[in-house]
């Protein structure tokens, strides 16, 4: 039996080393030198920037989706996690604040804050223990068979009574309840405060019960040590080649890398599917799912800028909310705070006695600079853009400015040319009021889809979890028994 993934992103490498365990010989077909998609970090004059995780949600072994990180060589011995605390802290003209995985340290300003941070509490509360369970797909043979027993979601009862409520309202309406703006704005940090208030109360559950690491090495280690893995049970990547085409030939899917086409008895696209679906195909897929995705889809785009210091930077937090003395003009959009992850105390991410910032800067983006693009200006405003960050951000650690050695900027046309995701986006945002989405992962026999792209509202957790089932999906049609682990 062969198999045939395109893209070796963290699901498409995930998904493969399934498939491969399992006894199915599969080819990676990346576009890109590297692996990890969209979760991969760089150097740059022996400074190495990050641009995938910020934390790893089933960092913690009690977690189930530890598993998975494991099973697919994801989490080795070579990159231990993490565990930051605090997990921002805010910077205005008043001084810090931080937000520590407990919650203590927030300044209370009288009964409102007190009274909104006993609800934060009780709603954290809800979803101490939250997970997406890991089990089978019916009908799958699974050398060791995995499933949720009734108790487990019992116990997950209480997350599911709120969501409801978070689902029907912003995080940014979720924060209002606290009267204090610096509480306001630190919580701003953690999840964009347009999509809604239940991936703040998810991703900060995370924070409180002990999970959400950073893995030794960052995103690349991660996944070089996927790729590895994959290798070491005998399967194949091929980097720098990229799929034309998806067809079906001889009642099979095929795939068309340049004059070659490859068969298999399964194929699964692990490249964005948002993309996928138009550019694929010879007639795009007009199924409802993907007429949905088209006309409903909301992309998470950014701004990467990383800044290479010559100064060491270790008595600055973490990871930073800062609020900025005057507006950051940027790209056509105005910010009046910015997230600064600080790897001063990363070694190896700088040489000696240096340091190494990131910011990201949300927001669509993505017309603005093809516009730029097509004008013959976009490099130019390249360098406008990294000025106006530096001088921002110099009003409040003047260091960085003044010693700043090397910098980058990766815009949405960045990660559209060397991902191939959907307007350079890196995920997809969940709004308020909007039914959870999925994508299938199995189309039809033969063809399949993993990755982010398949469910609200991406990144990490959502990649692993399509990578197991899309792999039994597979294993179910082709009879093949499921074998997760050794």
């Amino acid at each position: 039996m062969k198999a045939i993934v395109i893209g070796a992103g963290i699901s498409g490498l995930a998904c493969a080393n399934y498939l491969q365990r399992s006894g199915i010989q599969t080819l990676i077909l990346e576009q890109a030198a590297a692996p990890g998609g969209v979760s991969t970090s760089w150097k740059r004059k022996g400074y190495n920037f990050e641009g995938g995780i910020h934390w790893l949600i089933g960092a913690k072994k009690e977690i189930p989706l530890h598993d998975i990180w494991v099973e697919t060589g994801a989490l080795q011995e070579n990159n231990p996690v993490y565990f930051k605390d605090p997990i921002y802290t805010l910077v205005d003209e008043k001084g810090q604040m931080p937000l520590y995985r407990d919650l203590h340290g927030l300044e209370l300003t009288g009964w409102r804050d007190r009274l909104a941070l006993a609800i934060l509490k009780l709603h954290l509360k809800c979803f101490d223990g939250f997970h997406q369970p890991i089990k089978d797909i019916k009908g799958v043979k699974s050398k060791y068979p995995r499933s949720s027993s009734l108790w487990e979601y019992v116990k997950m009862g209480g997350a599911a009574l709120i969501t409801p409520f978070l689902v029907m309202q912003s995080a940014r309406f979720y924060a209002k309840r606290f009267k204090n703006p610096r509480i306001r704005a630190l919580l701003g940090a953690v999840v964009e405060p347009s999509i809604n208030a239940l991936s703040l109360i998810y991703t900060l559950s995370t924070f409180t019960m002990g999970d959400s690491g950073y893995p030794k090495g960052g995103s690349l280690q991660m996944a070089r040590n996927m790729a590895a893995h994959f290798e070491g049970l005998g399967g194949e990547i091929r980097y720098r080649t990229q799929v034309q085409e998806v067809l079906r030939t001889d009642s099979a899917w095929s795939v068309r890398v340049g004059e070659e086409l490859l068969q298999a008895d399964a194929v699964v696209i692990s490249m964005d599917a948002r993309s996928a679906i138009d550019k694929l195909f010879k007639t795009p897929i007009r199924d409802s799912w993907a007429q949905k995705m088209r006309s409903g889809l909301r992309t998470t785009q950014c701004m990467f800028l990383g800044v290479g210091v010559k100064a060491d930077l270790r008595a600055w937090p973490r990871s930073m909310q800062i609020v900025l003395p005057e507006p950051l003009q940027a790209a056509g959009r105005t910010y009046k705070t910015i997230v600064v992850n600080n790897y001063a105390d990363v070694k190896g991410y700088a040489p000696e006695g240096c340091s190494v910032i990131t910011c990201l800067l949300h927001g669509r983006t993505y017309p603005w600079w093809k516009a730029a693009k097509e004008e013959g200006t976009y490099v130019a405003k390249k360098q406008e853009v990294m000025a106006a960050f530096l001088k921002a951000i110099g009003r409040v650690i003047p260091v960085i400015a003044e010693q700043a050695d090397v910098t980058d900027v990766a815009t949405p046309l960045t990660y559209e040319r060397y991902c191939g995701t959907f307007e350079g986006s890196y995920m997809s945002d969940w709004p308020p009021f909007q039914p959870l989405y999925r994508a299938p992962y199995r189309y039809e026999r033969g063809l399949y889809f993993t990755g982010q792209r398949t469910a609200y509202s991406g990144g990490l957790p959502p990649s692993a979890q399509s990578a197991r089932l899309t792999a039994q999906y597979v294993c179910r049609d082709l009879d093949v028994t499921f074998v997760p682990h050794d």
